[in-house]
């Protein structure tokens, strides 16, 4: 990017520019008095992150190693086997933020799985269940739960809460591009995420944004 800038997303105008991780940022560097939008509460945000990880394991079930290793996009070199183990890989750097004082980043949220793990279906859920069962854990012995301690990400410290919101949206992005990658095959996907499962969560508009 002409700014110099190697981490996204970000908004840019003139030679000037925020990153996008967090939307008031965002909304102030254009003139917006806010967004309007309220994070939901971290009691509801577990649950929701809960069950978006497991519609994804409900979803990588459904696709065979060979369709797995296929590109997810025609114009990009990432597999669907990749992009799948990212929708639990967002855990896994969320918890290596919040409990180890990881500085939260992309590269972070993007390490692949150790070669020859996760080839399959079954492998990527088996990896999912690892991930939920160390964010409920998480969760379970949390003395704040309003979520208020800063913790250090690519653009600042920022409290739990507003990286357990992006971690929550995150996954739940990718989880509905693999149930649009799963129609592609001309499967049925095994109960995607609804609106009411996605609501108040602040998603992407496009599906590929």
């Amino acid at each position: 990017m002409a700014l110099g800038v190697r981490t996204v997303p970000v908004v840019a105008r003139g030679g000037q520019y925020v990153f996008a991780m967090n939307l008031e940022d965002v909304a102030e560097f254009v003139g917006l008095q806010g967004t309007g939008h309220t994070p939901l509460p971290p009691e509801q945000l577990i649950a929701k992150w809960l069950l978006v990880l497991r519609a994804a394991q409900r979803l990588v079930r459904q696709l065979s190693p060979a369709q797995l290793a296929e590109n997810v996009i025609a114009n990009r070199e990432r597999s669907i086997r990749l992009l799948a183990h990212h929708v639990f890989r967002v855990g896994g750097a969320f918890l290596d933020t919040v409990e180890r004082d990881a500085e939260y980043t992309n590269a972070l949220a993007t390490v692949p799985p150790p070669a020859g793990t996760c080839m399959s279906g079954d492998q990527l859920a088996a990896y999912g269940d690892e991930v939920i069962g160390l964010i409920q854990q998480w969760w379970d012995e949390l003395d704040d739960r309003a979520c208020s301690r800063k913790v250090p990400t690519f653009i600042g410290p920022l409290p739990i809460h507003l990286l357990f919101e992006r971690s929550t949206w995150h996954s739940a992005q990718h989880t509905r591009q693999l149930a649009s990658v799963i129609e592609r095959f001309g499967i049925q996907p095994d109960r995607p995420l609804t609106a009411e499962d996605l609501a108040g969560l602040p998603m992407p508009e496009r599906l590929w944004e």
